[in-house]
């Protein structure tokens, strides 16, 4: 494994210094392909997800023989140079970009997780976050005290992810293949996994029978590619096959693809993919979701209709939605904020001084724009509030005579449990109050968030097959007990002490 100067890196929403906003858990990409610079095409593919996780990257690289793995903190174009790039030589490569949802933020929980015994080595990576890690670590001890070798993985090395359990029950039984493993533990695991995942001859994939988060497979000309979003085939020059369906597991090796179903599907795909989290240039269920944005902002202008004169995006989640509400409202669409592009990956913790600045670090008024102007802002959602109460102030501030904030989503009231980190419920700002209060916190002059029905139709996804808890507080995958839930919950628990 190795090791290079890192640091946080994180990326976020456009927020105010010291305030985080809705992140996702991971992104993935695997590839086999022989003849190809895997490893390199890993790193592009990682590149195209970096907004799916920023806290560390990784990748593991196999020619059949060996299994190598490189990891550290910080953005893939912090943790790889082409030094490092070049020592992960193979024709099988899978890759990672993580935030943290279950287990801290530190270089012994960055991925891909490695394990293994004398007949094979595994490097897994995984996308979402398990609901019953509790039981799994039970079980994983379990399994110790019968004789199996729960500590071939990275548990006795301080990593306290639900990955690293995963890991250690693919690889505690040498008399098993791990394809035989697989189809023991994927039934076992609860919640959201989209993994892929290598040995030294073949390239996994696997995605839980909700199909919460993405996962897509595509062809190169020498072989196959399996990533978080259709964005990352673009970058390598995949074409695009299919998403791996919800409860499939595919494995490719020398022989080709083969696929076998783990669990019957029941999709509830992640409708926050379409809001936020997704790329606006990636394609979910045959549904660019650049279109699907553009579709909630022309909702939101036929649902929350005002009259103003100048409709302005929050850069840059809000700009699909708010190119759709001036479509729909025949208002004229601008640019009223302007984006810093780089001080989300500044490493300086802001002071108080330039902490009292807010928002200002990232956006700054277009003062000649926005003057005597009524202004629609449109953003895609609203967490704790603090961004927007900072950015209406800053609006008026630069002489906007009206602000009427607009969001492309249902108030977020319940935090999610699948691989988004929310606030906690009682930091989110709509818990518990109505949207008249919301405004009135925020200082809008009006504020109007789309329907739940608005937002699911311009998915073109059926109701039933979306998950919508972090709206509804319907979870489609049954919850444990509070005190089994959490991102620090292994913490106290991990490394396990079998002998």
């Amino acid at each position: 494994m190795g090791r290079v100067p890192g640091g946080d890196g994180r990326l976020t929403h456009d927020l105010m210094p010291d305030e985080r906003g809705p992140q996702d858990a991971c992104g993935v990409f695997g590839i086999w392909a022989p003849g190809e610079e895997v490893a390199k095409l890993t790193y592009f593919g990682l590149y195209a997800l970096q907004h799916r996780g920023q806290e560390s990257a990784g990748i593991a690289t196999s020619d059949g023989r060996r299994l190598l793995v490189y990891k550290d903190m910080g953005l893939v174009s912090q943790v790889f140079d082409e030094r490092s790039l070049a020592s992960l030589k193979g024709h099988i490569a899978v890759g990672h970009c993580r935030y943290s949802t279950t287990g801290g933020s530190t270089w012994e929980n960055a991925q891909p997780t490695l394990g293994g015994h004398a007949g094979f080595t595994v490097a897994l990576a995984h996308n979402g976050n398990l609901i019953n890690s509790a039981q799994l670590r039970e079980h994983v001890m379990e399994r110790g005290t019968q004789g199996f070798d729960v500590h071939a993985g990275e548990l006795r090395r301080g990593n306290t992810t639900d990955t690293a359990l995963v890991t250690a029950l693919l690889v505690d039984d040498p008399s098993t293949t791990i394809e035989e493993r697989a189809l023991e533990v994927l039934p076992m695991l609860r919640g959201a996994f989209s993994f892929v995942f290598m040995n030294e001859h073949a390239l996994y994939a696997a995605r839980d029978p909700q199909g919460i988060r993405p996962l897509v497979l595509g062809r190169v000309e020498r072989g196959w590619v399996v990533a978080s979003e259709t964005a990352a085939l673009d970058i390598v020059g995949a074409s695009f096959i299919r998403e791996v369906e919800p409860g499939e597991f595919i494995a490719i090796d020398e022989n080709g693809l083969r696929s076998k179903r783990f669990a019957e599907p029941e999709p509830k795909g992640c409708v926050f993919e379409y809001v936020y989290l997704a790329r606006p240039d990636t394609s979910i269920n045959g549904r660019v979701v650049h279109e699907a944005r553009v579709e909630m902002g022309r909702t939101l202008a036929r649902e929350h209709p005002v009259d103003a004169d100048l409709v302005i995006p929050t850069p840059e989640s809000g700009t699909p939605a708010a190119i759709g509400y001036a479509q729909e409202s025949g208002i004229p669409y601008g640019q009223g904020l302007v984006k810093n592009a780089y001080v989300g990956r500044t490493f300086i913790s802001p002071n108080q001084t330039i902490r009292q600045l807010g928002i200002r670090l990232k956006l700054n008024p277009l003062r000649e724009v926005i003057k005597g102007k009524r202004l629609v802002v449109v953003d895609d959602s609203i967490v704790r509030g603090n961004t927007q109460r900072a950015l209406v102030r800053m609006l008026r501030e630069a002489g906007a005579a009206e602000v009427h904030v607009r969001i492309s989503s249902p108030p977020v009231r319940w935090p999610c449990f699948y691989g988004i980190d929310f606030a906690t419920r009682a930091e989110l700002i709509a818990t518990g109050i109505e949207v008249e209060d919301v405004c009135r916190s925020v200082g809008a002059d009006t504020l109007g968030y789309i329907s739940e029905d608005g937002m699911i139709a311009a998915t073109n996804r059926r109701r039933d097959q979306l998950c919508t808890a972090c709206f509804t507080g319907r979870y489609p995958v049954e919850l444990p007990a509070e005190d089994q839930l959490g991102k620090g919950l292994l913490e106290m628990q991990l490394p396990l002490d079998v002998r």
